[in-house]
């Protein structure tokens, strides 16, 4: 069986470089263009020191749709918000499968995005099109699909933790508040002043603390679940580590519920799930992002403070690989009829 021709575009970025060393070893993908403004024509591992002697033969190359529409069948953007937007029209009426890392195509709402990004989408009739690519939730859509919008890490960490309780209609759904820890790798490898490692370095502070923006496709999907709209308080902590993302969400449960029962409405939301693990009891007690690092898995987890029937559900991530480069494979997977795991079987290491 002959490989498909994948194309990375922004591949010299932190995302860029995970979806590098993914496909690396894909059985049914190969990388024929990596494109990078900054190092055009300079070796892969010039940038990406990890995948020494993994692309022997390709070099950054300068953005082209005819380079692309010549040599790819699949292509990865890996591109800043805003910037996809000038592409991905021709791209898809030229007929290649576009799996876009940015939040350019996520919301269905248009009104969403002048809200939360600031600006009127000019392709509306993409973004009905366009499927959120989270397989827990959007698996037989995303079969077959032509342009795929991959979810943010913050959102998928807070979905994901979620998902159990707002399905099964455990909880008041007006009072839902998402606490999300995030590694420093999340804001590119381009570092700004609060970014730069001496500043990040043990650091606990929370940023966009008046309304995040992973909320409003937080908000989109739950809402989807529950059948109504569902709003959704976040507030996301830079943390000093570099990879990983921790979801801490609060609900207040309507019944009293004990753990058994608790426990077996997670396990039955997702149940065959191939990269979500249910963390209940057993050490390190509750999910943490320390034991997902480098993987595609997702670890879930609750808690009842039941003086006050309060639940907190935990989702720990990668946020570079189910936060970013292991879901979008994982969605591309689906996508083109591989088996679902190929290329993600990567095991987290310990200790780290």
């Amino acid at each position: 069986m002959s490989k498909i021709g994948v194309c990375i575009a922004g591949a010299s970025g932190y995302t860029g470089g995970e979806l590098l060393r993914l496909l690396a070893t894909h059985p049914h993908a190969e990388v024929v263009a990596a494109t990078s403004r900054e190092y055009i024509g300079k070796p892969i591992h010039y940038v990406h020191f990890n995948l020494r002697g993994m692309y022997r033969n390709l070099k950054f190359s300068e953005f082209s749709i005819d380079l692309i529409l010549k040599k790819c069948e699949t292509v990865f953007l890996s591109l800043p918000h805003g910037v996809s937007l000038n592409y991905t029209p021709k791209l898809y009426e030229a007929g290649l499968t576009i799996i876009d890392l940015s939040a350019d195509f996520r919301l269905k709402n248009p009104e969403a995005y002048k809200a939360w990004y600031g600006y009127e989408h000019p392709y509306q009739d993409l973004i009905k099109k366009a499927v959120y690519g989270m397989p827990e939730l959007h698996r037989a859509e995303l079969r077959g699909a032509k342009l795929v919008a991959s979810p943010g890490c913050n959102a998928t960490a807070a979905i994901l933790s979620l998902i159990p309780l707002v399905r099964n209609r455990l909880i008041h759904m007006d009072r839902i508040v998402v606490d999300v820890k995030v590694g420093s790798s999340e804001a590119g490898s381009k570092p700004s002043i609060s970014d730069h490692h001496p500043e990040r370095e043990g650091c606990i502070r929370p940023y966009d603390a008046e309304g995040h923006r992973h909320a409003a496709e937080v908000e989109q999907e739950l809402s989807i679940v529950a059948g109504h709209e569902i709003k959704v308080s976040m507030v996301p902590h830079a943390v000093g580590s570099i990879r990983g993302a921790l979801a801490s969400s609060h609900a207040w449960l309507i019944n009293s519920l004990d753990d058994a029962e608790l426990l077996k409405h997670y396990v039955n939301a997702y149940k065959g799930e191939p990269f979500i693990r249910i963390v209940y009891r057993l050490p390190p007690g509750y999910p943490d992002p320390k034991y997902v690092i480098g993987s595609n898995f997702a670890d879930i987890g609750f808690a009842v403070e039941k003086r006050l029937n309060r639940i907190t559900s935990f989702a720990a991530i990668d946020n570079l690989m189910k936060g970013a480069a292991g879901q979008a494979i994982q969605a591309f997977n689906i996508v083109k009829g591989f088996e679902e795991m190929a290329g993600l079987m990567v095991v987290p290491p310990k200790p780290v």
